[in-house]
């Protein structure tokens, strides 16, 4: 495929038309990057969008391309997802030619991205206060583990610190005592460049609106924190006298714990085991969907005994109930009890692993691979989607330098002479290395 190709599949409707052909959301957007490791994310969904992304890299790259597993074919998944339709330049932002050149792309571009501790750009007489200077309008970011501010500003950390200052995972212990980490979804390296990205194109909008820039900064064990809002705050409610804060009505108004430790004695909102040995997530806690699901099984009698409050009744500790409802999941398989939820109108979900949900109906009519042959590795596309039009597919994760000398060129300008003038100064690197 090549670079003009958008994602395939069929087309939502659009009023018999098919998908209109107009320029990428982020079309003329110029975004400059200095970044290292996972940071680097906050700029991809940009990227997916149709946003340019320019990574500038040290001579030595971004040894993100050597981090984490799996390698593939030499290079890490890291690098090709996180990187993907990026273009690659080499400046040694240590000289004063590759940090005058460095500045005389951030005159060109709307943002410019600090994907790495705060304060590096600016100690290179790089930071927002003195690129604004050249680009009144400039976007300028910088995103870190701790942010720049607080105890742990200068703390290094990697992805998963976030997650366990966040309280978001907590350690277990083997049968030897050894203190480990379970398997458990990272919160802060994605929700972190999420919440950056919105950042960044509501500072864009208004840059555009006004011609006024802006400095945002982000930590990614804030976005952490902030994704587990509920169990935070509900601990912080729980501090208030119970006569003030309660548990739900159908609790008898007893405070369970927040978030999901408060679903563990559920019975009618809880797992059961399938025919097929797999598992299915029942949410009944709705007298309407229980009621649906009674009748709709021939056991009117079970609604009859136990009819529950109109909202959020989750049967708590009923283990009669339960183990009625753990006999009747037994007799279907999960996909059959999926189908069964839909025409009976009763919550009923699947239980997916990060292995088996390609393999989810669901996933494959959503989702559609974008294929090793084109980005290095098989990945996931934007989860956003455009009614009607196809967004254009990323390119494959640059190497080092790779954009170099097209960047100088269409950016800035350069002719070859300029280009071999600067490289010959040491502050540009070749392209094409690593």
């Amino acid at each position: 495929m090549d670079a003009g190709t958008t994602r395939g599949g069929p087309p939502r409707p659009t009023g018999g038309q098919g998908p209109v052909a107009r320029p990428a959301p982020l079309s003329g957007v110029r975004v400059l990057e200095a970044s290292a490791l996972g940071p680097a994310a906050v700029t991809m969904p940009l990227v997916d969008l149709g946003a340019e992304v320019i990574k500038v890299e040290p001579p030595s790259g971004d040894y993100i391309r050597e981090m984490t597993w799996p390698i593939v074919e030499g290079v890490s998944l890291m690098h090709l997802h996180v990187n993907r339709g990026k273009r690659s330049v080499v400046l040694d932002l240590r000289t004063d030619a590759g940090a005058s050149t460095f500045a005389e792309l951030a005159a060109a571009s709307d943002v410019v991205v600090e994907a790495m501790r705060p304060g590096g750009l600016a100690r290179r007489g790089l930071g927002y206060e003195q690129l604004r200077e050249r680009n009144p309008s400039l976007v300028f970011c910088t995103i870190s583990g701790y942010g720049m501010t607080g105890p742990y500003r200068d703390l290094p950390s990697h992805g998963v610190a976030y997650d366990v200052w966040a309280g978001i995972v907590s350690p277990q212990v083997d049968d030897d005592g050894f203190a480990f980490l379970p398997e458990h979804a990272s919160m802060g390296i994605h929700a972190g460049p999420l919440f950056g990205a919105l950042g960044i194109l509501a500072a864009v909008v208004r840059a555009r609106s006004t011609g006024e820039g802006a400095f945002l900064e982000i930590a990614q064990s804030d976005a952490a924190a902030a994704m587990d809002w509920y169990r935070s705050e509900t601990w912080r409610a729980y501090e208030r006298p119970e006569d003030e804060v309660t548990g739900n009505k159908a609790d008898g108004y007893e405070r369970r714990a927040p978030g999901t430790a408060g679903m563990v004695e559920g019975v009618r909102y809880q797992v059961y085991g399938t025919s097929d040995g797999a598992y299915v997530l029942f949410m009944a806690s709705e007298q309407a969907f229980w009621r649906n699901f009674c009748e709709a099984v021939g056991r009117v009698d079970l609604f009859e005994r136990w009819p529950g409050s109109r909202y959020a009744d989750h049967a708590r500790g009923n283990q009669q109930l339960r183990a009625e409802l753990r006999d009747i999941f037994a007799t279907r398989t999960a996909a059959e009890w999926v189908r069964f939820g839909v025409e009976a109108n009763v919550p009923i979900g699947p239980v997916n692993s990060p292995r088996s949900i390609p393999d989810d109906p669901q996933f494959r009519d959503r989702f559609q691979w974008i294929p090793a042959d084109r980005l290095g590795a098989d990945q996931l596309p934007t989860p956003l989607k455009f009614v009607g039009e196809q967004l254009p597919l990323p390119e494959r994760a640059p190497t080092v330098g790779q954009h170099t000398d097209e960047v100088l060129r269409d950016v800035l300008g350069w002719d070859d002479a300029r280009v071999a003038e600067a490289r010959a100064t040491g502050g540009v690197g070749t392209a094409g290395a690593g």
